[in-house]
């Protein structure tokens, strides 16, 4: 049986994922998931591609002021990237993306580093 985690990269990859689905908690779980299946560089590629693509699917334009942000994805896949070198990497996804979660999933984190206006 696959993780909660491999259900939503999948429905996300395949542009299935309800909108309603596509939170900040998943975007982590697919982030997360995407940064332990390929290399830092590669990742940002996919994401930026697949953002992209599954808002333009959802009927979501990817403006300044909404969609795909590069800033922001750049800033928590840094994060989480950091987050996989201090973690316990053998545990099932789910626990780790959990643990992801718990210690990243304030919205409002990058705008302590990069403040509006």
């Amino acid at each position: 049986m696959s993780s909660l985690t491999d259900r939503l990269v999948e429905a996300f990859i395949s542009c299935t994922l309800p909108k309603s689905e596509w939170t900040h908690h998943t975007h982590l779980r697919v982030g997360l998931w995407h940064l332990l299946h390929y290399p830092q560089d590669e990742s940002v590629t996919i994401l930026r591609q697949s953002i992209k693509k599954y808002n333009f699917v959802g009927g979501i334009e990817n403006t300044e002021s909404q969609g795909y942000h590069e800033t922001i994805t750049l800033f928590y896949i840094w994060l989480i990237n950091k987050f996989i070198q201090q973690a316990d990497c053998s545990q099932p996804i789910d626990l780790l993306a959990d643990e992801l979660i718990n210690r990243y999933g304030d919205k409002s984190l990058p705008f302590r580093y990069y403040p509006l206006g």
